[in-house]
């Protein structure tokens, strides 16, 4: 079965088994179960159906992986002939989650 889910400010088209790489889930550690209920849209074939805008009553429990920092973002600015560089580096926070299960 497939599942749209919002999560995170963003969508993702899953199936249960997939793992995915979102913006960290706050205050959550590593082997927790978070269950998502924006989900948009749901099924298989002709009872597929999409939510206006969730799906009532619908959910995907996920699991947590692991929370770590993405790779380094380095934002460079420099004006020419005006002596002016700036230099700043950003490390997103991530979370690795696993699909366990879409009820609908």
């Amino acid at each position: 079965m497939k599942a749209t889910i919002k999560t995170q400010g963003q969508q993702f088209t899953v199936t249960e088994g997939d793992i995915l790489i979102v913006n960290r889930y706050p205050k959550t550690e590593a082997g927790q179960t978070v269950e998502i209920t924006d989900v948009l849209a749901a099924g298989e074939g002709a009872d597929y159906r999409v939510g206006r805008p969730t799906l009532m009553g619908a959910s995907v429990s996920v699991t947590i992986l692991e929370n770590k920092r993405g790779d380094k973002v380095i934002a460079f600015k420099k004006k020419k002939r005006k002596g002016f560089e700036k230099k700043r580096g950003h490390r997103q926070e991530l979370s690795v989650i696993k699909i366990k299960s879409i009820t609908v």
